[in-house]
């Protein structure tokens, strides 16, 4: 199991917990769009549209919706990919490795087996302290920890 990058406190969010489903399942709920779609975005948003190209440089797009029709559309690229350990992907390039107008994380996903369960750790790697400051004020802590919460309940259903 390749372990994360030394966190740097000033420039990076971290979330580790563990879950009581697989690394497979959990892998599965995370690279496969009707999958994504079923728990990527805090309820009651959804997720109306997922597209994967998972390899380096492919795309990870997401449109998460709320109930009022608001959207917000993330654009990502796959940076490096290990079956069912690690996902590592950006916005601050495009897909085919395009300079990106507005960077704003690279994330690092692990899943490593502890147990019957995964240890799940989440790595958003930030380009200063503002940026690393407005997500955390954007509720990552609640945000992402909710949405693995919705991975884990979802992947006991499939």
């Amino acid at each position: 199991m390749t372990r994360l990058p030394k966190p740097d406190p000033k420039l990076d969010l971290v979330l580790e917990r563990t879950v009581d489903v697989p690394p497979e399942l959990v892998w599965k709920a995370w690279t496969m769009p009707e999958h994504v779609a079923q728990w990527f975005t805090p309820k009651p948003w959804h997720i109306p549209e997922c597209e994967i190209d998972l390899r380096p440089g492919g795309i990870f797009r997401t449109v998460m919706q709320s109930p009022e029709g608001e959207q917000a559309i993330n654009l990502f690229c796959y940076l490096d990919i290990v079956p069912n350990e690690r996902l590592v992907w950006t916005n601050a390039l495009l897909p085919g490795y395009r300079p990106s107008s507005q960077p704003f994380i690279t994330a690092i996903t692990t899943f490593e087996p502890h147990g019957n369960g995964t240890k799940y750790t989440a790595m958003a790697m930030h380009v200063d302290e503002a940026t690393r400051q407005k997500h955390e004020d954007m509720g990552f802590y609640d945000g992402w920890g909710t949405v693995l919460d919705q991975v884990r309940d979802y992947v006991k259903t499939i």
